[in-house]
Parts: C-alpha cells; sequence; structure tokens
C-alpha cells in the first residue's frame, strides 16, 4: 500500500478493517475497508494532512458503501376512477422486474420499438423482446387476460 504506509502503521490499517467489519459486518465491512484504502492510496497527500487519518477513513468507508433506500415505483393509485386503464394494471407492473416493467411500459405505454428501447438500455433486440414478452404474459396471468 505504498504511500498508505507512510501515514499509517499496519496496526492503525488492521484496527480500520476491524472497526469497519464490527460496525457493517463481513460483506458491507470487507466493502468499506476496501473503499477506504482505494481513496487512501489514491489521496495520500489529503491523507497526510488530517488530524484523524483513521476516523476520516472510517467515514470514506461508510459514505462509499451507504445502503441507497430503494425509491418505490410510482404508479397512479388503483382507485383512480377512471376507465382508460384496468384498475389493477398498477400493483401489477409494480411486481414485474424492473427490465420487464421498463421494457413493456415503453414498448406497449409510449410505442418505442425494440430497437429504440435496447439502444436506451444498451440491450439487443432479443433482450429487448424477452423482457416485454415475459412482462406481458405475467400481466395478463395476474390479471386473468388472454392473449387476443
Amino acid at each position: 500500500m505504498g504511500a498508505v504506509v507512510e501515514v499509517l502503521t499496519d496496526d492503525e490499517v488492521a484496527h480500520l478493517r476491524v472497526a469497519l467489519l464490527a460496525a457493517f459486518g463481513v460483506d458491507r465491512g470487507a466493502d468499506a475497508f476496501g473503499e477506504a484504502m482505494v481513496w487512501a492510496v489514491e489521496h495520500p497527500d489529503r491523507l497526510s494532512g488530517l488530524e484523524r487519518p483513521l476516523g476520516y477513513l472510517f467515514r470514506v468507508g461508510q459514505s462509499k458503501t451507504r445502503v441507497r433506500r430503494r425509491r418505490e415505483v410510482g404508479f397512479p393509485p388503483a382507485s383512480i376512477t377512471e376507465s382508460w386503464f384496468e384498475p389493477g394494471l398498477p400493483a401489477a407492473l409494480a411486481r414485474l422486474t424492473s427490465a420487464q416493467r421498463l421494457a413493456v411500459v415503453l414498448i406497449h405505454g409510449y410505442g418505442m420499438t425494440y430497437r429504440e428501447v435496447g439502444e436506451l438500455r444498451g440491450w439487443g433486440i432479443s433482450t429487448v423482446q424477452r423482457h416485454t414478452e415475459r412482462g406481458m404474459d405475467k400481466l395478463r396471468r395476474e390479471l386473468g387476460v388472454s392473449e387476443r
């Protein structure tokens, strides 16, 4: 770890590792330690100027591995009484995988082509088609609708 050794002793590095593992568990703690060490190697000059380098590296590891809250998929509530769509559709769409939902909504809701969706997501046309077909099959089953 070259430049890190100049700022931190082996014992300090070991203490940081143990602290992150204890604070965040094995998986996230190991990731946090790795992120902290990468930052330390990339910024040795900033690290050497810190009064509490271990505390700072702990926060770097914590911040870079923070679990972001997943946003719920926003669809109109099922209580909407307009008759232009099936009332169970929002809940059924929310139960699709994100890839299936994206493909179904863009293809059938917005009229995009398989090629356009593929270019947008970096997928091949067959991948877009597969996500669309699987999503539509699941929607039909959940809504009790047969294919025409």
